[in-house]
């Protein structure tokens, strides 16, 4: 029993409680408005975005990394692919072009990272702070510090459609956390991971090619921007340099507060996809009863503080037994 606390079912167990609770405050203060459909798929949509990011960056830190440039990365994207001459192409061709120019910036922003990281021994933190600052930076030269609206209507049509009911935005979440779920844990793409973060130099000495593997690591979180730019794109019918400010921050403490070591060596999709429900149920929570964003800031704060202390007992429980 206490093998099963401590490992991965006890800590989803764990999370699935923590998201009831927050569920049943919700509820208590706030009564139908928070139980209604449509509140929930306001919850599922607003946690979408941030999910996808999030689903990146559990890969990233699970392989030791971190990466703070995924929320300017997601503004660049949202920018370069809602431009006159991108729409214009997409009018031509087919919106398909917006897609792909977000998911190439993305992912081109990912290797660039990587490359520096994995190649250039620029520190993780470095690396993707130069990147967080650049990408913001070149978001605003390419708009002019204008918003570019999104014309294209196929586009929109498509994105802001429903499927069953359900908006098509949490469609791609799951998606991309299913997708995810079984790189990480069913692959060996996903065993090269947890052994880059848990000991580099002794899965360098296992045979795998720790520079390479950390450079794709970092591509995936680029990836999930671009993916998450889209999304954006379509929620907000606009491409801006402002887009996904403070983004990559959430998607930290979402996938610390899912059970993610910070020091690498172990990640968990269903934990993340748990953090970053709890966050965004917690956030409508704060919405429904009239709160303030300060006050919605704070309670984030203890729960990621209680998180990283509750992974520190358990790693100190873990090592004494």
């Amino acid at each position: 029993m206490r093998r099963f606390l401590h490992g991965a079912a006890g800590r989803n167990i764990g999370l699935v409680i923590a998201l009831v609770l927050v569920c049943v405050v919700g509820f208590a203060t706030a009564g139908e408005r928070f139980a209604s459909v449509d509140n929930l798929m306001t919850i599922l949509r607003f946690a979408a975005v941030i999910g996808v990011l999030s689903i990146g960056m559990t890969f990233v830190i699970t392989g030791g990394g971190i990466d703070l440039s995924v929320g300017s990365v997601l503004g660049l994207a949202s920018v370069w692919a809602s431009t006159l001459a991108t729409q214009t192409m997409a009018g031509d061709i087919h919106w398909i072009v917006m897609v792909g120019t977000a998911l190439a910036v993305g992912t081109v922003c990912g290797l660039v990272n990587g490359v520096l990281i994995a190649y250039g021994r620029v520190v993780a933190f470095i690396a993707t702070l130069a990147m967080m600052v650049g990408a913001r930076g070149l978001a605003e030269m390419i708009a002019n510090r204008q918003t570019q609206l999104v014309t294209v209507d196929p586009f929109l049509d498509f994105f802001r459609a429903d499927l069953l009911g359900i908006s098509v935005l949490v469609w791609i979440f799951a998606a991309v956390a299913v997708a995810g779920w079984v790189l990480l844990n069913r692959t060996t793409f996903g065993r090269r991971t947890l052994a880059v973060g848990g000991n580099p130099e002794a899965a360098r000495l296992a045979g795998i090619k720790v520079k390479r593997h950390t450079m794709y690591l970092y591509a995936i979180a680029g990836l999930t921007a671009g993916i998450a730019a889209v999304m954006m794109l379509a929620r907000t019918t606009a491409g801006s340099s402002t887009h996904g400010q403070y983004y990559e921050l959430d998607a930290i403490a979402a996938v610390v507060v899912g059970g993610t070591l910070l020091a690498g060596g172990r990640g968990t999709i269903v934990g993340t996809v748990f953090g970053v429900l709890i966050f965004a149920t917690l956030a409508n929570v704060f919405t429904q009863n009239n709160l303030s964003i300060s006050a919605q800031a704070v309670a984030r704060g203890v729960i990621i503080v209680a998180a990283v202390l509750l992974q520190q007992r358990l790693a100190a429980r873990h090592r004494s037994t």
